[in-house]
């Protein structure tokens, strides 16, 4: 009986260590304005996906924290101890308009830190040269205390929401890059749009199109509810309206009719807000789809599952009735060790396998039937040498908040072999 006991115990205490969160460092600190009185507004963090000390996957994602005279206070997983280097990028935005921004390196830490603790020197150095240490120097140089060297970044190229590697990038109506979206084997057109290259009629006649990136005709005055598309959005549940970044609600902060934006009196549009909308157009016939992300992974030799490529779906993108396809192809370089690959759909499994050393090729699809509350995942994965396996399992990681698809895969053990990611391509089939 005690042997049963102990074993139970220790069955317990492993699982729990296994599924513990990574651990945190909180950053508290009182921010003011220049003239005294204290800082009210959001500070947005955003992060690039990372691996943290104790091997917990980060997420590419982003965290908006309220502050209130002035109080700020947000716990984050340490960056300066990370597997890869890594840091936050961290906007100050007031009354909607963007501030300032810094770059943020979080070391471990029992007591809270202080922004100053944490601040980079320059947020335009590259990941792989941040320093190691999270607090600042006296030979540091902040963005700010150079003249107008803000004004010049704020006028440079940013990658906006829906950018992501391995596709054709378009300059959107606010000057950001954007991703551009559509059939792999299709053109872009000059607008930022794509269709079926060779031909002489629009692709938006036989097709439809996306729309991405327009500023709605209207003046934003305070006064004026009125904003006038292009064309007009079909269905009218693709309008992804944002002001200033943050997405609005059609019926709660909008009316949509035909081609006309009306804003609810408690949310018109004030001087300086700026108005981005992205939506679908009808077609005459055709199958729309949309190209989330493509391209060519990386490799390992690990005995502990890495991310060898990742695809992340901004918030916003995804809704109920939507369908994506997942499609990928891994490669074994060596015979003499088993090794595993690990396809997830944000914190769900879609595909997992272990495979024997004397498989050389993997090739996998996915399917993820998105609906209110989350997906359905199916998976089959086969191979020269691998009998076919399918997998299907339910997910209800949150469509709303935007996810990332990670690629994963590691050797049975330590070895002088290695499994690559050759490809993978990530597809949406929009619900009409």
């Amino acid at each position: 009986m005690t042997s049963r006991f102990s074993l139970t115990v220790l069955t317990a205490l492993i699982t729990g260590a296994l599924w513990a969160a990574p651990p945190l460092t909180t950053v508290r600190d009182t921010i003011y304005k220049a003239d005294g009185s204290r800082f009210t507004g959001q500070v947005i963090v955003e992060w690039r996906s990372f691996e943290a000390a104790d091997t917990s996957f980060i997420g590419r994602e982003r965290l908006q924290v309220n502050v209130v005279d002035g109080f700020l206070s947000v716990r984050l997983v340490p960056t300066t101890n990370a597997g890869s280097p890594a840091y936050y990028l961290v906007r100050y935005v007031s009354g909607g308009n963007h501030q300032f921004q810094e770059a943020w390196a979080v070391k471990p830490s029992a007591e809270p830190l202080r922004v100053r603790d944490v601040r980079v020197a320059d947020p335009l150095l590259g990941p792989g040269t941040l320093p190691t240490g999270g607090g600042s120097t006296p030979e540091e140089i902040i963005i700010g205390d150079v003249d107008g060297l803000q004004a010049e970044l704020d006028i440079r190229p940013r990658k906006g929401v829906s950018f992501a590697p391995g596709a054709v990038a378009v300059v959107s109506a606010t000057g950001e890059l954007e991703t551009a979206i559509g059939d792999p084997s299709h053109c872009i057109h000059v607008d930022g749009s794509s269709g079926p290259c060779g031909s002489g009629e629009s692709s938006s006649a036989v097709f439809g199109t996306f729309v991405d990136g327009e500023t709605p005709a209207g003046a934003a005055n305070g006064s004026n509810a009125a904003f006038t598309l292009s064309q007009m959005p079909n269905p009218p549940a693709s309008l992804l309206l944002y002001r200033n970044g943050m997405l609005q609600k059609s019926g709660l902060d909008f009316n949509l009719s035909n081609q006309v934006i009306t804003f609810v009196p408690a949310a018109l549009p004030q001087p300086g807000d700026i108005l981005i909308a992205s939506y679908r157009t009808a077609g005459s016939g055709g199958t729309l789809t949309q190209v989330i992300c493509t391209g060519q992974g990386g490799a390992t030799s690990s005995a502990t599952a890495v991310a060898l490529g990742t695809c992340s779906i901004p918030a916003g993108l995804l809704r109920a009735g939507d369908r994506i396809e997942v499609f990928y192809d891994y490669a074994h370089q060596g015979a003499t060790t088993a090794f595993s690959i690990d396809v997830r759909w944000g914190a769900s499994v879609l595909s997992a396998r272990s495979l024997a050393a004397g498989n050389s090729l993997v090739t996998g699809r996915g399917m993820a039937a998105v609906h209110a509350t989350g997906a359905q995942l199916s998976a089959q994965t086969w191979g020269a040498s691998l009998a076919l396996a399918n997998e299907s399992s339910a997910a209800t990681d949150d469509i709303n908040s935007g996810l990332t698809i990670d690629f994963k895969a590691n050797m049975a053990s330590a070895t002088s072999d290695s499994v690559a990611l050759r490809n993978f391509t990530v597809v949406r089939y929009p619900a009409p």
